[in-house]
C-alpha cells in the first residue's frame, strides 16, 4: 500500500501474474492500472523499498530480482547467483536485506547498498556446514513448450557415474507450491554420507505459472506422478544409480506422491520415506474432521463422477496389489493431524504389509501426539531421534555409510 494506491499481484488474464495498482477511492476492476504485465517468469513476489518496486520471478523454479520505477519502468536488477532462492526486504533508509540460500549453502542476509548495489554480510549462517566441494545442476526436458526444468541434482564433486550412487528424490507437485533451491540439514548429512540429493521440478506447482498448476490437479494428477516416475528414470538411464539404489521422499501432498509412485512401479525403488501423506483420496471427502476445500478443490471430489474415475485411478491405498514385491517403507503420521486424515496411513500400512511378497520392511511411525508437518506436537529431542531413524533406514536400506562419504 502507497499514496492511496494498493499493490496486488494477480492472475487474473496472465497465466504467470502480473502487478496492478489499485485506486482505494475508485477500487473496481475496471479502473485497475496495470503496473507490471505478464512476463516471461512466474511474477512470485514484490516489494516497495526507496520508492521502487523490486519484484522477485521463479526463472526455471530458482529466483531473480528484477527493479522496476513505481510506473513499472524497467531500472535493473538485484544479482542473485545460479540456482538460488532469495527474498528482498527494507532494512533501513537506501538500504534492503537480501536473503540467498541454495542446496549447498545455509540461508545468509545480506546487507544491500541500493544506491550502490554494494553488499555486506549481516547475518552469517546459523549452520556451520561447508558445501564448496558439492556440485548442483539442473536437468532439462524437452516439451511442447520449449525446454523445462526436470529436477535439481546435488552431489559430491568426486561422485562418480557409476551405476550405484544412492540418490534420494524427492518432490512435492501440487497447490500452487513450488519446490526451489533451499538448504535442508537432513539433505546436507544424506549428501555428507556420499548420497544424491535430487529434487524434482514437478506439474502442480507454480514453478511455470497457474497452467502449469492445473496441469496436475482434478483429473490431471496423474501428469504429477509421471513427472516423478520420470525424474526417477532419467537417473537410471543416464547412470546415476539402478532400482537397488534409488530412494524416495515425501510428506503431506508429497507423501500421496511416493504413495502413488511407490504403487505403480514398485521395481523402480528400493526404499520410500512417507510422512504425514494424503493416501486414500477416494475417502478424503468421508473424513469430514480432516478434509478441507483447499485440498478439496486440488484433488477433485470422489463424490463427481468424472472426478471419481481419475482418482479411483491413483489414490495410493486403492491401488495396492496382492502378490507384489514392494520396496522397503518407512510411514509416519499421528493422530495430532488435522489436515490429512491419520487413519489412510494406518490403512496403507495394513494392506501393502499384507500384500507384499518381499521381505523388506513396512514400518508405521504412528505418533499420539505429533500433527501434520511431523514436527507439530513434538519436542525437539524427538524430533531428532526421527530424523536419525529415517537416516538409517535409508542408509541400512541402499548400503551407504558415513565411511564412503567426505573425511
Amino acid at each position: 500500500y502507497t499514496q492511496g494506491e494498493l499493490y496486488l499481484r494477480t492472475n487474473w488474464g496472465a497465466d504467470l501474474n502480473r502487478l496492478f495498482a489499485v485506486d482505494l477511492a475508485n477500487p473496481a476492476p475496471e479502473h485497475w492500472r496495470e503496473v507490471i504485465g505478464e512476463g516471461e517468469d512466474v511474477l512470485e513476489d514484490f516489494t516497495v523499498l526507496d520508492g521502487r518496486l523490486y519484484v522477485t520471478y521463479l526463472h526455471h523454479a530458482a529466483h531473480r530480482i528484477a527493479v522496476f520505477e513505481m510506473d513499472g519502468s524497467p531500472v535493473g536488477e538485484i544479482p542473485v547467483p545460479e540456482l538460488h532462492s532469495a527474498s528482498i526486504r527494507p532494512h533501513q533508509e537506501g538500504e534492503a536485506l537480501l536473503t540467498l540460500s541454495s542446496f549447498h549453502k545455509p540461508s545468509t542476509v545480506y546487507r544491500v547498498d541500493l544506491e550502490t548495489g554494494e553488499r555486506t554480510l549481516h547475518e552469517p549462517p546459523d549452520v556451520e556446514w561447508d558445501g564448496s566441494g558439492m556440485v548442483v545442476r539442473q536437468i532439462w526436458r524437452p516439451g511442447q513448450e520449449g525446454e523445462r526444468a526436470l529436477l535439481f541434482l546435488v552431489h559430491h564433486e568426486d561422485v562418480e557415474l557409476d551405476g550405484n550412487n544412492p540418490p534420494l528424490l524427492t518432490g512435492y507437485g501440487g497447490f500452487y507450491s513450488p519446490r526451489r533451491p533451499s538448504f535442508g540439514s537432513f539433505a546436507a548429512i544424506w549428501l555428507e554420507m556420499g548420497g544424491v540429493y535430487a529434487v524434482a521440478t514437478l506439474r502442480g506447482g507454480s514453478e511455470y505459472g497457474e497452467s502449469w498448476h492445473r496441469d496436475g490437479w482434478r483429473e490431471n494428477k496423474q501428469n504429477v506422478f509421471d513427472d516423478f516416475l520420470m525424474a526417477a528414470e532419467w537417473l537410471v538411464e543416464n547412470g546415476y544409480t539402478n532400482p537397488e539404489r534409488l530412494a524416495i521422499q515425501g510428506g503431506s501432498n508429497g507423501g500421496l506422491l511416493v504413495g502413488a509412485a511407490l504403487t505403480q512401479r514398485p521395481d523402480l525403488f528400493r526404499a520410500v520415506l512417507c510422512g504425514f501423506p494424503d493416501v486414500d483420496i477416494l475417502r478424503f471427502p468421508f473424513y469430514t474432521e480432516h478434509n478441507s476445500p483447499p485440498a478439496l478443490l486440488e484433488y477433485g471430489d470422489s463424490r463427481i463422477p468424472e472426478h471419481f474415475e481419475a482418482i479411483r485411478q491413483y489414490s495410493p491405498y486403492q491401488n495396492v496389489r496382492d502378490g507384489t514385491s514392494y520396496p522397503a517403507i518407512m510411514f509416519t503420521g499421528g493422530d495430532l493431524d488435522t489436515r490429512v486424515p491419520p487413519q489412510g496411513v494406518l490403512k496403507f500400512t495394513a494392506a501393502l504389509q499384507a500384500a507384499t511378497t518381499s521381505d523388506r520392511p513396512i514400518i508405521l511411525r504412528y505418533h499420539e501426539k505429533a500433527g501434520h508437518s511431523a514436527g507439530r506436537g513434538l519436542p525437539f529431542s524427538r524430533r531428532f531421534a526421527d530424523q536419525a531413524m529415517e537416516l538409517t533406514f535409508l542408509a541400512q536400506e541402499l548400503g551407504v555409510g558415513l565411511e564412503v562419504g567426505r573425511e
